[in-house]
């Protein structure tokens, strides 16, 4: 009551120095933009918060030298564990702030070293069941929108090539360069219908490129899924909507979020030295974008 009626306000910079711990957590978002990060972010926030922890989160916005800049800033906050939600970084750079505090890589599973644990969706995985979806639909002639250069696509589109090679479908591999956005989705999948013999399904590399691949077939006159279907990937809730329906494959979002929380802290609180690499797997979940081949004509393409 005396802290209230005078305006009190404990000094957690005092605080910090006295107990020589900060408990807070350094998080950076690759790009705030991006619905995926922000679930994940959700249940980082929620691990950090059950163990009486705050967040300091910050943005590099897909720039290496200002991520570098912003961890720098939280290094001197004295954080006690760094949490990457993606990251643009050098693998040499990311060992250089492993030997200053623990860190969590999420959604990247291909940087390795001491102090530095990953948690990630079986990308290749996910890719595969995105295939079987369509190629179970009667689809041949699949085009695969990618993410652009970065390793979580690169995994993806790996996944897409083994698996039409798997069901005999080598000879329609096609991919299409994209990116991780919805003007990336629009221009690659705007590509992909324009050819001589266009595809009768796209499989994106995430769900917002996905919209802008539902943008490009809407102006290019066709219908989502009569003329083509798509599938999407992260599983993200406004993809869910009655009014999007996408098909896409789902990541755990939240649960790789608190899970990420969770092995962090066990490092913080020296329950673990080795490093730690968990692959979580992923679903399709099949929703209004996706339909049998040939479902406006009535004849299955070849």
């Amino acid at each position: 009551a005396a802290a209230a009626e005078l305006g009190y306000r404990p000094n957690a910079a005092a605080r910090s120095l006295v107990a020589r711990s900060s408990r807070t957590i350094g998080v950076l978002v690759l790009d705030l933009h991006n619905p995926v990060f922000a679930e994940i972010l959700d249940g980082v926030l929620a691990g950090v918060r059950a163990r009486g922890y705050s967040t300091m989160v910050v943005t590099g916005g897909s720039d290496p030298a200002l991520e570098q800049t912003e961890i720098d800033k939280l290094l001197e906050f004295q954080i006690e564990g760094l949490l990457l939600v993606s990251h643009r970084l050098s693998p040499a750079a990311l060992r250089a702030i492993a030997t200053e505090v623990p860190v969590m890589i999420l959604t990247r599973g291909d940087v390795t070293g001491r102090g530095i644990d990953t948690v990630c969706a079986d990308d290749r995985l996910g890719a595969h069941l995105a295939i079987a979806h369509l190629v179970g639909l009667g689809h041949r002639r699949i085009t695969h929108v990618n993410g652009g250069d970065n390793p979580v696509s690169a995994e993806r589109e790996r996944g897409y090539r083994e698996a039409m090679t798997d069901a005999g479908l080598a000879r329609h591999i096609t991919v299409v360069t994209g990116s991780l956005d919805d003007g990336g989705g629009y221009r690659a999948a705007t590509e992909a219908l324009a050819t001589a013999r266009p595809p009768t399904a796209l499989f994106v590399a995430n769900d917002f490129a996905a919209m802008g691949a539902l943008a490009a077939i809407a102006d290019a006159g066709l219908t989502v899924p009569g003329d083509v279907s798509v599938v999407g990937y992260d599983g993200t809730r406004w993809g869910s909507l009655r009014s999007i329906g996408l098909t896409s494959v789902a990541q755990p979002l939240a649960d790789m979020g608190q899970l990420g929380a969770d092995r962090l802290f066990d490092r913080i609180e020296g329950r673990r030295s080795r490093a730690r690499h968990l692959r979580l797997d992923a679903r399709l979940v099949a929703r209004s974008t996706t339909g049998p081949a040939g479902m406006r004509t009535g004849v299955a393409p070849s």
